[in-house]
């Protein structure tokens, strides 16, 4: 809890609670359903919640913005980012029925009014967003044929609306078809060895030439 104090020093009192309650939240329902590994769930601010909101450090979301997150498996990154962004609207989208029962479940309880929960594939779900979230659920090139349509195409952010990816390790080869890609190295953020290769990937919308 101290390094999402450090990282992120203007949170109000209310915001504080919630990221206070969250770790107790996750350690409860990782009991009874194990959506995060017995290892990382001790170093959840650290590996989840800080991690999660590596995004916000690349960009922050606009009131009345909507973020879909896509494979959001216990919640990540799309429930630390909505306590960080309560103005912003979060649509979390996953497959697995029991994952989308924690998320729904830790939403509630944190008391989150600008979460939307889906149990679906994501090429079931309609409507646009500014920004799609996801945490490395598949290669960039699969990951872009799930989301396509779903961007919207005004920009009202500093970054052009697109695909925000948090991703580790040499990407060279596997955005080498986006050339408008652009990685930002999360180490630039964040001191922690954790983030040494960790990054957050933009991918504008006009993603060719």
């Amino acid at each position: 809890m101290e390094l999402i104090k450090h990282y992120f020093s203007d949170l109000d009192d209310n915001q504080l609670l919630q990221f206070e309650k969250l770790n107790e939240l996750y350690q409860d329902w990782n009991l009874k359903i194990n959506v995060v590994s017995r290892k990382d769930i001790d170093e959840i601010y650290l590996r989840h919640v800080l991690h999660s909101l590596g995004i916000a450090k690349v960009q922050a979301f606009k009131s009345g913005a909507s973020i879909l997150d896509v494979g959001t498996g216990g919640g990540f990154p799309g429930i630390p980012l909505a306590i960080l962004f309560p103005e912003t609207q979060f649509h979390l989208v996953d497959s697995i029925g029991k994952k989308i029962k924690v998320v729904e479940e830790v939403s509630e309880g944190l008391g989150l009014k600008n979460v939307k929960v889906t149990n679906d594939r994501v090429e079931n779900i309609n409507g646009q967003y500014d920004f799609i979230v996801s945490r490395a659920v598949a290669q960039m090139e699969t990951f872009v044929r799930w989301v396509k349509g779903k961007i919207a195409k005004k920009s009202e952010h500093e970054l052009k609306n697109g695909i925000l990816y948090l991703k580790g390790g040499d990407l060279t080869e596997e955005l080498a078809l986006y050339t408008s890609s652009k990685i930002y190295n999360l180490k630039d953020y964040f001191d922690e060895e954790f983030y040494e290769t960790k990054k957050v990937v933009h991918l504008p919308l006009k993603y060719k030439g």
